[in-house]
């Protein structure tokens, strides 16, 4: 068996998006899908990339490609509970950014899951790798500083 990380703490993080569950969130075993928590991971990622305008993915020549993901899940979450997500960044490659998210349940300090997601950006039309800028890069610094 693999060695588990610890759930995550809230101090962990650099910024938060409260999100509310849905009633078709929760599966027949009434506890949220584990499907929901991948969509809640793209979901914070993307808003804070275009409320800063770093992406626009109707309009824009880049667009991020979510080329690796994983999730590890340390309690249940369902309807009607209120998500508070994490984000951070791990990482700031070249082209590509690692993001980690962690989905806290109510109240609660620890995470209920942990995820990572890999972007890589390229060029809308072509698909190619596209280098971040330097500017895109200082954008993306106040994610990896913890609150």
């Amino acid at each position: 068996m693999m060695d588990r990380k610890p759930p995550s703490k809230r101090s962990e993080f650099a910024v938060f998006e409260e999100i509310q569950t849905r009633w078709t969130d929760n599966d027949c075993y009434g506890h949220m899908n584990n499907a929901v928590h991948y969509s809640l991971f793209d979901s914070i990622i993307n808003s804070w990339l275009i409320r800063r305008g770093f992406l626009d993915p109707h309009k824009g020549e880049m667009i991020g490609l979510v080329v690796q993901s994983g999730c590890a899940y340390h309690a249940e979450l369902g309807y009607p509970d209120i998500i508070t997500a994490g984000l951070r960044i791990a990482r700031i490659g070249n082209s590509s950014v690692q993001y980690e998210i962690g989905l806290f349940r109510n109240n609660s300090e620890t995470s209920a899951a942990d995820g990572f997601f890999v972007h890589a950006f390229v060029d809308a039309q072509s698909r190619k790798p596209i280098a971040l800028s330097k500017d895109q890069k200082q954008m993306l610094l106040p994610l990896t500083q913890t609150a």
